[in-house]
């Protein structure tokens, strides 16, 4: 049974609520029975490597892929009757941008309100309003084709959010961009949750996760491995602190012996051995009291990265 998500008794006011909620193609199960909230106002995640069912979660909750089995309500309506309802009161920002390089900035925008029935008029004006909020208005007229990733993925964002959607869709928003766009990136969506927009995203970064999400769960194989805020996560499942070290190939072996007495675990990594503890800088000063001269010494905080270590023992990749 996946861990529960739940902030309320069934039938609280979700925007979404799932429970044994399965996906298979064939004989692959891509989702795996789990059981999720996702409350009005708050930014929930899904984290997890690739292939763990991320995507498949998201085309079922926007009604544009059936449900296998177990039962799925979103805005209170059922996908599988109410499909053309459930999306129009939706923003969806896909893992591929799907922008009409030939059009302008503006006019991707201004197309696809149509889409939605809108007045010309409140299309217009809330293209504005919505160029300006993704910091695009001096664009407006320039094409798509030759913008940075950056700034396709914030239009991309910008006309999701069009006809003014209930819940804000995202599939991994920042996968390969650049570190500074993808801070630009989390500012303008850490500045839609503060304005009251739901978000439900997948990502594999777990900064991403740490940064913009109130709740998240973490998905392995189609299934939820742990669920809580990414605070509770870590105290959960980890330590307060993490003591990083690398040792020259020779001096490994004989040094986890004495790395297992100074923490509450160890972690033997390719490229680093981590020792969990309360103090990482206690603890990397007895590994140089006992004689043992690591190559390289970090100490830090724990991390979401840790507790995905701790559950699946293996690291995420892109």
């Amino acid at each position: 049974m996946s861990p529960s998500t739940d902030s309320g008794p069934a039938g609280s006011g979700a925007l979404v609520e799932a429970r044994g909620l399965t996906k298979r193609f064939g004989d692959f199960t891509a989702v795996d029975g789990i059981d999720f909230e996702v409350q009005p106002g708050e930014s929930f995640g899904f984290l997890g490597p690739n292939g763990a069912g991320k995507s498949s979660i998201m085309r079922m909750i926007a009604a544009v892929s059936p449900v296998t089995e177990g039962n799925l309500t979103v805005l209170g309506m059922s996908p599988a009757s109410d499909g053309p309802a459930i999306r129009a009161r939706l923003g969806v920002c896909p893992q591929e941008d799907s922008l009409d390089q030939e059009l302008s900035v503006e006019e991707n925008l201004l197309v696809y309100g149509r889409y939605f029935n809108m007045p010309r008029d409140v299309i217009r004006k809330r293209t504005t309003d919505l160029l300006e909020f993704v910091q695009l208005h001096e664009r407006a007229k320039d094409t798509v084709e030759p913008l940075s990733g950056g700034m396709k993925r914030r239009l991309t964002i910008a006309r999701s959010l069009i006809n003014d959607p209930d819940l804000l869709l995202l599939d991994e928003p920042t996968t390969g961009l650049d570190p500074q766009a993808r801070h630009v990136l989390w500012d303008r969506l850490y500045r839609l949750k503060q304005q009251g927009v739901t978000l439900l995203l997948t990502t594999h970064y777990m900064d991403e996760a740490e940064q913009l999400c109130d709740r998240l769960v973490v998905v392995d194989r189609g299934t939820i491995v742990a669920a809580g805020s990414p605070r509770d996560l870590i105290a959960e499942h980890s330590s307060r602190e993490v003591l990083e070290l690398r040792f020259a190939e020779d001096d490994v072996a004989g040094a986890i012996p004495q790395l297992q007495q100074l923490g509450d675990r160890i972690e033997e990594l390719p490229d680093r051995i981590l020792v969990y503890t309360a103090d990482a800088d206690a603890a990397s000063s007895v590994v140089y009291d006992t004689g043992m001269r690591p190559t390289a010494v970090v100490t830090r905080r724990s991390t979401l990265e840790d507790v995905f270590l701790r559950l699946t023992g293996r690291q995420l990749v892109d």
